[in-house]
C-alpha cells in the first residue's frame, strides 16, 4: 500500500508527496535527512493535513501528480472534505 499526502508546512504552504511507508518518510521530513524532499528542509515545522491510500506506486504517482495540478482552492477543499 502507498500513500499519497498532502503537508501544511509552518509558512502555510501545501507540499504534496507519496510514500511506501508514511512514518519513515514524515520522519525523513522531520529530521531534514538528505532523503527528505529539498524544499520540505527549509521550514520549521509541517502538519500532516491529508491522506489517501493507493495499491499501485503506478496509481500513487498519478495520483499526487493530479494534486500538484489542483489549485490552492481545490487543495482546500480535498482537506477539509468537501466535494466541489
Amino acid at each position: 500500500m502507498f500513500t499519497v499526502y498532502i503537508l501544511r508546512t509552518s509558512s502555510d504552504t501545501l507540499y504534496i508527496g507519496q510514500a511506501k511507508n508514511l512514518e519513515k518518510r514524515l520522519l525523513e521530513h522531520k529530521n531534514k535527512t538528505a532523503k527528505s524532499a529539498k524544499y520540505m528542509r527549509y521550514f520549521r515545522s509541517f502538519t500532516l493535513v491529508y491522506t489517501e491510500g493507493k495499491r499501485t506506486r503506478s496509481a500513487a504517482l498519478r495520483r499526487e501528480a493530479e494534486l500538484k495540478r489542483f489549485t490552492r482552492r481545490q487543495k482546500e477543499v480535498l482537506i477539509a472534505g468537501k466535494t466541489l
